[in-house]
């Protein structure tokens, strides 16, 4: 991953510096015109979240059953991530929503479990600075909560009526919006496992030094 990391950077930036031009020659959704285009940035945006939220629950019960220090820092890298994205999901929904439906928010299943999902890794990150000893394995806990809720969150416009877009609104893009949508998801996808490869490095590296500072009180 070292000697991928700069190549996959520089791509990662020329995708995002392109990115823009693709979404303008993207055509216009009939009924919201132009603010439609927030589409482009919010569900990869999306995507990305639920992906390292995966990531996150996936690694926390690797550490809480193997004890493995190492599935431990995957797992807050990829916390800090999954809030990061979050973020940028709960902030460009609105946006978007102010337009299309008339309002800012809507406490509907889709956006009030999204919002609940981003809060509980938000309490993850909080115990694992503040929680002291054993927060790490209490914070896998937490982590696997948070994995169990993404599924929830995906499913929740299908289950119950609501005013978000349902599930099948990706698949049904017409063709001129395909490539732009796909070629954003790349970008963030590649941003986002760049930015947890850097995370996950620098976990270990602090670990180390952990492990050094405790040998010279010894």
């Amino acid at each position: 991953m070292k000697r991928l990391f700069f190549p996959l950077l520089l791509l990662a930036a020329a995708m995002f510096a392109a990115a823009p031009v693709f979404i303008v020659w993207a055509p216009y959704e009939s009924t919201m015109g132009l603010v439609q285009k927030i589409f482009y940035f919010h569900v990869p945006s999306a995507m990305v979240m639920f992906f390292t939220a995966f990531i996150c629950g996936i690694a926390g019960a690797v550490y809480l059953f193997k004890n493995d220090p190492r599935a431990d820092h995957v797992a807050f890298a990829a916390a800090e991530l999954t809030a990061v994205f979050g973020a940028i999901v709960l902030i460009t929904g609105p946006i978007w929503a102010r337009k299309a439906w008339g309002v800012w928010w809507q406490w509907d299943a889709r956006l009030t479990s999204t919002l609940i999902l981003w809060l509980i890794f938000l309490a993850y990150l909080l115990l694992r600075r503040y929680g002291g000893p054993g927060s790490s394995k209490l914070g896998a806990g937490v982590a696997l909560f948070g994995l169990a809720n993404v599924p929830f969150v995906y499913w929740s416009v299908n289950v119950w009526r609501t005013v978000h877009p349902k599930t099948s609104v990706v698949p049904s893009l017409v063709p001129g919006m395909r490539g732009p949508f796909w070629w954003s998801a790349a970008a963030f996808m590649i941003l986002m496992l760049l930015t947890l490869a850097a995370r996950v490095r620098l976990e270990h590296q602090r670990a180390k030094l952990d492990d050094i500072y405790l040998s010279l009180e010894d």
